[in-house]
Parts: structure tokens; C-alpha cells; sequence
């Protein structure tokens, strides 16, 4: 296993990174970058044994119950190590799925994640193309890169070039796993191609953006993004500029009939995943509602106490349908145990279509103080320290500081760069809320409703 100071340089591989039109030379040198990777470092040191051991963000649960503890811990984990364990299961998902028609891809899959595991890499998984003209395929796009493919085959493997799309923590790990972000038809073969790329593989670049605070960065005062400043991770636009990937890493390579398989195995896992996430975020929101609300002597209040109401049911109902796609989950022939799709798709809809409804009623409650509350700075100044110690406070107990940074809290964590990220992402991640209504469709069993409302109808 890599310690922290190992993580660190091993960054230093010669990638190549950019950032706001600037060449990257070293992730740590760049106050917008530097805290993911320290997130990223603190992570491994934490889980670093010596000998052969190995991260849990490498297992892949075997019943219900490893599923469930594995999900309890994954909230833990920075989002380069979240990618890693989602990614990982996500090529073992498809490896089961495959693994009749394709031996060779599934064997390859496995090696790779062995691969993986010794050398205790991180890795994301690079999905989403540029797409270009949405309603067309690609191969009607009027630049056939719009879609990444393949333009050249060789007998030890394949060159490929194109572009991934908001691939978070790129910058911050070893591994690019591309993968078809849909269905490809006959005819479309080039397109349909998955496979593992090093992150500083000749041809690869990663154009980053951010949403950690450009003020924390700077050495203005963290108080004011009390949890964005140490909890940010890069985005990045992948650009593979004809790079060669050998084919030990190449785990599809024209097969259509298998191109909607990687992307998902890997909804289902991320789905699961930012489910976990939204019953954990329902918790918090439902936690800063409460705390502002009482800060500010309106707890009582009729109107304030039904729209905490309102997320508490969407905070336990996100867990319930949580808990619904662990306990049951199937195993594979592998021993694997794979949640349950028809609830971990529902449950990911409810809580990301609910999610915007939730944030309004915690800016609702807490009021425009959220965005205009006099800074730390303004506090700590012997000229303007006494107006804000005056006007901010609210009764005996509740402070100008206490109530200040309660409002600091819930504008980074809700309505500043982090909060925008998290907002949109909450709805996006694992595919939009169409995808999940799609497989949750798909998994429900109609035929059985159908006999039901046969049988009062008499009819049966």
C-alpha cells in the first residue's frame, strides 16, 4: 500500500494539466489543486499498513451486510477514492455481464482490477463525450471525435481519440477508464470501445476546472467556506489526442452488442452511491434548518416547523430506499453481491428530484442572511467587530459569532461554488433523472401489478 508522501509524488509523472488557460507543472504548487490532492494523501496514510494489505475501497461486497458497511465507510472516503471503488466495481459488474460472450474482455477486466489493487492506484471513470448535435448518432455527427473511438488497430492494440466530460478528481488520480457513454449500433463499432489509460499516458490531457474558493486559495480567511476549502476535488475535460492503449488494457473494442454495458454497471453503482450521499446530505440540511431556525427564535413557528418536517420525511425516506436496494441485493455467479436495481434507481430519483425542494426550504427558513452575513474578518476588526457583535446576535446563547457562522456553513455548503457544484451534481451524477426512470421502469414488475388490478377488477 502507497503512504501519503508516496501518493504525493507519484503525481509527479510527467501528466499534463491545465487550469484557466495555465500549463500545470505539479498539483501541489497550484492553490486551487493542492487541497484535493492533500485529501487525497491524508486518505491513504490513513488506511497504509505495511505488507500486503489492501484498502477496503478495493472489495467488492459479498453479502448484503459488506454492502451496507462498505456504503457507511464509502461516505468517509475523499471522491478520488469513492471513484476508485465505484469504478472498480463497475468494470467487475461488467466483466459478470459479459463473461459468456466475451472471456477474453472479462479476464482482462479482472487482471486489471488485481493490477489496480497491488499498486493501491486511484482511478476515475471516464464516460460522458462531448456528443456534439445531441439528436444525432455518432456516426452522423459532422466530426466523428465528438463521440471518443477508435482510429486505428494494431495488433498489440488500439489507438483511440476523442474527449470525456466532467470526469471529477481526473487530475488527482493514476487511472482513466474509458467506457461507451451509450448504446452503439451496427455501423458504429469504432465508437464502441472501453479501456484503462494512465493518466499521463502520451496524448492525454486534462483541462481542470474547480469549485474550491478562490479567497480560501488566495489566504483569505477558510472561516468564510468553513467546508469547501479543505473538501474540493478538480473536474476535468479529457482530451485523448490519438493515444495507444495496449490490449491488456482493452476491454472492449467494437462489440456493440456489449457498448451499453459498461455505462450500466456503472449507473447502478454510482447511483447507489450518491443515494448514500443525498441520506447523508438530507441529514445535514435537516440538521442546519434546525440549527438556523432555533438561532433565530423561529423554531415555533408553524410554517418553519412543517417544512422541517418536510425534510426529515425526505431524509428517511432517501435511507429507507437506501436500506430497500441493500437488503435486497443479488449475488452473481462471481459471489458478488449486486444492489437491487429497481430501488437503488427509484431511490436516487426521489432524492435528486427532491433535492432542489430541500435546499429552498433551508434558504426559506434561514433567510438572506445566508448570502450577506458580515465576513470573519469583519468580526475579528476592531472597527467594525462591535457593529457585528451587536446586530448579529439574537438572545442570550446565540452569539454574533455562532449565529455568523451557522450562515457562512449553509451559503458554502448550499449557495456558493460548492454548493452550485453540489446542487447539479446531486441531479447528474450516475446519469439524469430520465436514465433512472428508465431502469426503474424497466426492473419494476408489471405483470404482477397488472394481475393485481385484474383480480379487483374481477377479471382475472
Amino acid at each position: 500500500m502507497k503512504t501519503g508522501a508516496e501518493y504525493r509524488e507519484s503525481l509527479r509523472d510527467g501528466r499534463r494539466l491545465f487550469l484557466n488557460g495555465r500549463k500545470v507543472s505539479d498539483l501541489e504548487d497550484e492553490p486551487l489543486l493542492a487541497a484535493g490532492v492533500a485529501e487525497v494523501a491524508a486518505g491513504y496514510d490513513r488506511y497504509h499498513r505495511p505488507g500486503d494489505a489492501v484498502g477496503p475501497y478495493f472489495a467488492f461486497p459479498t453479502t448484503a451486510e459488506d454492502l451496507r458497511a462498505q456504503l457507511h465507510e464509502l461516505l468517509t472516503w475523499d471522491m478520488t477514492t469513492v471513484t476508485t471503488a465505484q469504478g472498480l466495481q463497475a468494470l467487475l459488474t461488467a466483466a459478470a455481464r459479459m463473461r459468456a460472450d466475451h472471456p477474453e474482455y472479462a479476464a482482462r477486466i479482472e487482471a486489471y482490477y488485481d493490477w489496480c489493487k497491488r499498486e493501491d492506484v486511484r482511478g476515475v471513470q471516464a464516460i460522458t463525450d462531448a456528443k456534439g448535435h445531441r439528436r444525432l448518432s455518432p456516426s452522423q455527427q459532422d466530426d466523428p471525435d465528438l463521440y471518443t473511438r477508435i482510429v486505428e488497430r494494431r495488433p498489440d492494440g488500439v489507438v483511440i481519440r476523442g474527449a470525456k466530460m466532467h470526469i471529477t478528481a481526473a487530475a488527482t488520480s493514476h487511472e482513466l477508464v474509458v467506457m461507451p457513454t451509450k448504446r452503439m449500433k451496427p455501423g458504429e463499432e469504432d465508437w464502441a470501445v472501453a479501456c484503462a489509460v494512465p493518466a499521463n499516458a502520451p496524448g492525454v490531457s486534462i483541462i481542470n476546472t474547480t469549485y474550491a474558493p478562490r479567497g480560501a486559495a488566495s489566504g483569505e480567511d477558510a472561516g468564510y467556506w468553513p467546508h469547501s476549502s479543505h473538501h474540493n476535488m478538480p473536474e476535468g475535460f479529457l482530451v485523448f489526442d490519438d493515444v495507444f492503449v495496449p490490449n491488456e488494457r482493452v476491454f472492449l473494442a467494437g462489440e456493440v452488442g456489449h457498448s451499453a454495458t459498461f455505462a450500466h454497471a456503472l449507473g447502478l453503482w454510482e447511483r447507489l452511491g450518491g443515494t448514500a450521499h443525498l441520506a447523508e446530505i438530507g441529514d445535514i440540511l435537516t440538521g442546519f434548518a434546525q440549527l438556523i431556525a432555533e438561532a433565530n427564535g423561529l423554531d415555533r413557528v408553524s410554517h418553519i416547523r412543517e417544512k422541517i418536517s418536510e425534510m426529515i420525511m425526505y431524509a428517511t425516506l432517501v435511507r429507507a430506499g437506501l436500506e430497500a436496494a441493500i437488503s435486497n441485493a443479488e449475488k452473481s455467479p462471481e459471489g458478488w453481491m449486486f444492489p437491487s436495481e429497481l430501488y437503488t434507481n427509484a431511490a436516487k430519483h426521489f432524492g435528486a428530484a427532491e433535492f432542489s425542494r430541500m435546499v429552498r426550504h433551508l434558504h426559506d427558513i434561514g433567510g438572506g442572511a445566508i448570502l450577506t452575513a458580515p465576513s470573519p474578518d469583519d468580526l475579528a476588526s476592531p472597527e467594525t467587530g462591535p457593529y457585528v457583535r451587536k446586530y448579529m446576535r439574537t438572545m442570550e446563547g446565540v452569539d454574533a459569532e455562532y449565529r455568523s457562522r451557522l450562515f457562512h456553513a449553509i451559503r458554502d455548503y448550499t449557495a456558493d461554488t460548492f454548493g452550485g457544484w453540489q446542487h447539479v451534481t446531486m441531479l447528474q451524477s450516475g446519469g439524469g433523472l430520465y436514465a433512472q426512470r428508465m431502469v426503474s421502469s424497466k426492473h419494476y414488475d408489471m405483470a404482477a401489478a397488472k394481475r393485481m388490478a385484474l383480480d379487483i377488477a374481477g377479471l382475472e
